[in-house]
Order: C-alpha cells, then sequence, then structure tokens
C-alpha cells in the first residue's frame, strides 16, 4: 500500500489540492497548505521511491523564490494598469461613452446594444478589469435598454460578455499573467491578441445586426425625442477628415526632420487629432455652431480615452515603452483626464490605491502559495506525470489543445483566472512545446477559453457581477416614473448562450488559424536556395594559379614572391634562431635549435672560419643525437 501511494503521489496531490479549491477554501493558504503537507509526505516516502527528489534543505529554496516574484518587472505592470482602470471607472468614463455612443447610434436598430458592446470593448482597452466594466454597464445601460423595449434576455446577454472583452482585449491583466508564466513578452502577447479580440468584437455586433433583422421588436432604434443630440454625423465625417488630413500634412511636411519613423507618425498623429480635438472645445465654449452637436460631443468624450489607449498600446506596440512603463504612463494619464474633467479627488484617489493595494496582494499571495506548491510537485515528479498524461492523448497538438481547451473551460466555471493561470498553465507550457506550440498562440487560446468561462452557468463570474446590479423583481424608471419588469436570472442563463456559442467558435478558428495570432512575429523572408550564390574573392598564388587566400596576408615574406628553392613564410618573419640570415642565393641552413655546435674539444672561436653548410638530412627527432 505504502509503495502505492508513493508510486501515484503526484496525482494524489493534484486531486486534492483541486478538490480543496472547489470547496472554496482560500486560493494562496490552500496551495501553500498543500504543497507544505506534501512535502513532508513525499520526504518521509523518498527512500521508498526512485521518483521522489524531496529532501529537507530543499525547504531553504523559499525564500529566494518568494524574492523572484517581489523582482519581477513583469508583475509590475498589474497594479498600473489596475489602478488606470479603477480612477477611470470612479470618473465616470464609462457613463459619458455610453450616452455618446448609444445617442451616435440611435437612429440605427440595435444602436444601444452595438453601443454597449463598442464600449465594453472601449473598457477592457483600458479598464482590463471584466468586474467593472459589467457593473458599470449595468448600471447605467440597462436601465435605457430596457425603457426602450429591448429583449431581457438580449439585453443582460449582452451587457455580460461586453464586459468580459476586458480579459482579450489589451492591455489585459490576463494576456499579462499568462506572459508571465509562460515566460514570453507581454508586448507579443498584446500584439498576438489584437486580431482575435476585434474577430470577437466583430462577431458581438453580427449577432446584434443578425438578431435586429430576425426580430427587429427586440433591439428597437432610439426615437427621435430621445436622441438628445439630434442629427450631426456628417459633421462628424467631415472633422474626422479633417484630422486625417492634418495627419498626413505632418508625417509628408511638418514632421520630416525626426529621423525616428516611430515617432515621426506620433508627432503627426498627435498634431491631427489634437487640432480638432482643440476646435471642438473651441466651437463648445465660444457657441460657435461650426460643427454639430453631435460631432462635437463625440469629438471630446472619445479623444481622451482613444488618446490614452494609443498612449498604452500603441507605445508598447511601437517598441517605444515595455509594458511596465505602458501601465505607469497609462495610470498618470488617466488621473490627469479625471482631473481635467473635475472628477478627481483626494477620496477616489484613496479608494483607487485601496482596491489596487488589495488586488496585487491578491496576486502576490497566490503567486507565493504556487510557489510553494510548485516545488513539491515538480519534487515528486509530477511535471513528469502531467506530460505523459498529455502527451498520450490522441490527435497530436490539436487533440492536446482541445482536450486543454475542456478541461480549462470546466475549471473557468469554478476558479478564477489567477488560480488556472498559476496553478495549470506552469503544468501544461512543458507539454506544449514538446508538441511543438508556439507558446505565445497557446496563451491566446488560454485567454479566449478564460472569457468564454466567466460567462458560462451557472458559475460564470460575470453572471453574478451583472445578477448584484440588475433588478430582480419591478422596479420604477426615475425618467419615466413607470413601473417595468426586471432581470430574472433565468434571462441571464439564456441571454449568454449565443455568446457562449460565438466564444467556442473563436477559440476554433485561432486554433485552426494560428496566423490570427502569429502575425506577432512579422513576416519572415523567403530566400529561394537557388538563387543564392557565393563569390569568393580571387588571389594570385606563386605558381600562377588562383585560389582564395581567406583573408590572409600574400604568401611570402612582405607580400614579395620567394626566390626559387625558398620556402613560403606566410607572411612570418624568416626563422632564425641566432645563426644570421642565409644568403638569398643558397639554400637556407636547417634551423641549430639555438644551440651552438656540437664540436667537442675545440672552443667555437677557434675554428676557422668555413663555408655555409651543405642542406642537412632531416632530422629524426624519435631518436637521440649522433654526436661525432
Amino acid at each position: 500500500m505504502i509503495d502505492l501511494i508513493a508510486h501515484n503521489l503526484a496525482p494524489i496531490m493534484f486531486t486534492t489540492v483541486m478538490a480543496m479549491l472547489l470547496l472554496g477554501y482560500p486560493v494562496a493558504f490552500t496551495l501553500a497548505a498543500g504543497g507544505l503537507i506534501y512535502f513532508v509526505l513525499g520526504v518521509e516516502l523518498s527512500h521508498i521511491s526512485s521518483e521522489i527528489r524531496l529532501f529537507w534543505p530543499l525547504l531553504q529554496s523559499h525564500p529566494e523564490r518568494i524574492f523572484g516574484i517581489m523582482y519581477n518587472d513583469t508583475l509590475l505592470s498589474i497594479p498600473f494598469f489596475t489602478l488606470m482602470g479603477i480612477i477611470l471607472e470612479r470618473s465616470r468614463m464609462a457613463e459619458d461613452l455610453l450616452d455618446t455612443i448609444g445617442q451616435l447610434f440611435g437612429p440605427v436598430r440595435g444602436g444601444l446594444a452595438y453601443a454597449v458592446i463598442l464600449v465594453g470593448a472601449l473598457l477592457g482597452a483600458t479598464t482590463g478589469v471584466v468586474a467593472a466594466s459589467v457593473m458599470a454597464m449595468g448600471l447605467i445601460s440597462l436601465p435605457i435598454m430596457l425603457r426602450y423595449k429591448y429583449n431581457g434576455p438580449l439585453v443582460s446577454g449582452t451587457i455580460a460578455a461586453s464586459g468580459t472583452l476586458a480579459q482579450i482585449v489589451p492591455p489585459s491583466l490576463v494576456l499579462i499573467v499568462m506572459a508571465d508564466q509562460l515566460g514570453r513578452s507581454v508586448g507579443d502577447m498584446y500584439v498576438g491578441a489584437l486580431y482575435p479580440a476585434l474577430m470577437i468584437i466583430a462577431a458581438y455586433c453580427l449577432y446584434i445586426f443578425v438578431i435586429t433583422m430576425i426580430k427587429p421588436e427586440w433591439a428597437p432604434a432610439l426615437p427621435r425625442e430621445a436622441r438628445t443630440l439630434g442629427d450631426g454625423v456628417t459633421s462628424l465625417f467631415i472633422m474626422i477628415a479633417i484630422g486625417v488630413a492634418l495627419y498626413f500634412l505632418g508625417h509628408e511636411l511638418l514632421f520630416t526632420g525626426i529621423e525616428s519613423p516611430e515617432w515621426q507618425m506620433v508627432a503627426a498623429l498627435a498634431f491631427g487629432v489634437l487640432t480638432v480635438y482643440i476646435c471642438a472645445l473651441i466651437n463648445r465654449g465660444m457657441n460657435l455652431n461650426v460643427i454639430s452637436r453631435l460631432a462635437q460631443q463625440v469629438i471630446i468624450v472619445m479623444v481622451p480615452p482613444l488618446a490614452l489607449i494609443f498612449l498604452v498600446l500603441g507605445t508598447i506596440f511601437l517598441g517605444i515603452a515595455t509594458p511596465t512603463e505602458g501601465g505607469a504612463m497609462g495610470a498618470a494619464g488617466a488621473m490627469i483626464i479625471a482631473a481635467a474633467k473635475g472628477r478627481m479627488s483626494i477620496g477616489i484617489l484613496k479608494n483607487a490605491l485601496d482596491a489596487t493595494t488589495r488586488l496585487s496582494a491578491f496576486v502576490m499571495m497566490i503567486l507565493i502559495g504556487a510557489r510553494v506548491f510548485g516545488l513539491t510537485f515538480y519534487g515528486i515528479n509530477g511535471n513528469v506525470w502531467i506530460e505523459d498524461l498529455m502527451l498520450a492523448l490522441p490527435g497530436g497538438e490539436y487533440g492536446f489543445l482541445i482536450v486543454v481547451t475542456i478541461i480549462v473551460f470546466i475549471l473557468g466555471c469554478f476558479l478564477d483566472f489567477f488560480e488556472i493561470a498559476f496553478i495549470m498553465v506552469p503544468l501544461l507550457a512543458p507539454v506544449a512545446q514538446s508538441h511543438g506550440i508556439d507558446l505565445v498562440w497557446f496563451g491566446i487560446i488560454l485567454g479566449i477559453n478564460l472569457q468564454t468561462s466567466f460567462l458560462t452557468p451557472p458559475f460564470g463570474f460575470s453572471l453574478f457581477y451583472l445578477r448584484s446590479v440588475a433588478p430582480e423583481g419591478q422596479w420604477k424608471d426615475k425618467v419615466t416614473g413607470e413601473l417595468r419588469d426586471g432581470i430574472r436570472t433565468l434571462d441571464i442563463y439564456k441571454g449568454v448562450v449565443p455568446f457562449i456559442i460565438i466564444q467556442f467558435l473563436a477559440i476554433m478558428a485561432v486554433i485552426a488559424f494560428p496566423g490570427l495570432v502569429m502575425h506577432y512575429k512579422g513576416e519572415a523572408v523567403v530566400t529561394d536556395p537557388n538563387t543564392i550564390e557565393i563569390k569568393i574573392p580571387e588571389q594570385s598564388n606563386p605558381g600562377g594559379a588562383a585560389g582564395p587566400n581567406f583573408g590572409l596576408p600574400p604568401i611570402g615574406s612582405e607580400g614579395q614572391t620567394p626566390a626559387a628553392g625558398q620556402a613560403p613564410t606566410l607572411g612570418l618573419p624568416p626563422l632564425d634562431f641566432g645563426g644570421g640570415a642565409a644568403p638569398a642565393t643558397t639554400p637556407a641552413p636547417p634551423p641549430a635549435l639555438g644551440l651552438p655546435p656540437l664540436e667537442l674539444g675545440t672552443p667555437p672561436a677557434a675554428q676557422p672560419a668555413t663555408p655555409a653548410p651543405a642542406p642537412a638530412p632531416a632530422i629524426d627527432l624519435s631518436k637521440p643525437p649522433v654526436i661525432n
């Protein structure tokens, strides 16, 4: 029995810890306690099973592993992006965006639903926090959509799904954690997630469009009396065209002196956008009515968050800033925007810092628990067990991806994405590498999967967030004073089902077409091997034949052609070991190895001068010298 336990300690440990997590015990303490308890068991069983490699001094590595978390620059961007999102949420940016975009799309059937989807994408690109996005849009847009007779399940599903876009739209906290756990660049994860995120947003809008064609009464257009900003779309297009023209003017004429093409583009873009924004402010401040109220409001409300998104993501994509630096600029920009709108106060800043500190501490504690769990799990060959289990799956890399998608989807119904990222991803990443799967592609698939798990009944987190702010029974509309039916829990569950199907189709599309993510590597230069030509510079040799010299000096001393019978020196000084240089007309004597002539009994000075000796035969160094 003991042998059986020792042999299967890894699956026993994994199953026990996961069961405790699903029962609702605190994640960080469950991971740490499980790691320490099974560490003790592993040490005691290490003499029974050779698969267990745990010993007591290994505990001394924990302090260094924990300090390694604190020194992680990648995770430093999490508090920056969290602070940015909370300040923007406290400054009521979501309210302004929903009102303005709702007015812009008001004449279109389903206009409010389109507005919710686009605002969800913008909030995802600025706040990056699902709870803030879902609750903000639930509080603001849900009463308005119900007021204008939108279908209840459609309303709840659109709000819940749009709020989860913060999971995959950069700068997502999920992508930051994935990049850290997979050992890849955050910038690569952001670039790789761009096309899948745009694809999902377009699929949501396409679903709303189909609904308006099949069931137009489910998503009616805003009545004319509700469009307080009136018409003026033509004026908005004219202002956009002016901004584009100013960009090209700056890029081609005004800022050509900037050497860096990235900074030249940034300067031209800032010139065009700021000019249009200042014109809208002047038009409103002086009541000039040169542009329509709708165009004026759209420009004034939309430019600051879009500029903030470019400040964060644009600088990261262009390679100007790292993700941590981009997060710091985003947090500073959010505070500037809130202060410019007069919505920044000490209380708001204090609450934002409070929430940021709690979230950062929550992430750090889970990471510490995951490190303690990981040390024990790897010490009992748990990674080998996971790898053998996953590599045995049929279907190769696609079979592995489908099974992992199902497992992570199920776990996402019960666990937070931080817990899944810190527990499962380090175990699955080596298997993915063994299959030859690109880890950025793998991380994007997991990110979309986790986004889907936020919507799945009965434990999807977005469903709980929306349930907490949506009226369940009858409620009184503050604007019209009428009593209206609330949103039932069943309506929320029914409403998210089509969006779950869209999410699954998106996962399958990313698996089937890796190019949606792989563009982050850039375009590879393809060269035809048949067109490769190698040219070697020619150098004339003493015999007149041309040949390569491989970068060496010309053969022969000082570049001169050696005399007949003289060996080439390869550009080295002549080999003279104390015997003097031989005349050029006679063959060079053999080297004397720096020793005097071997003549016993006669001093060297008494010997008469003799002509240069004839060349001696080669000396056989394997035998002792012969002394005459």
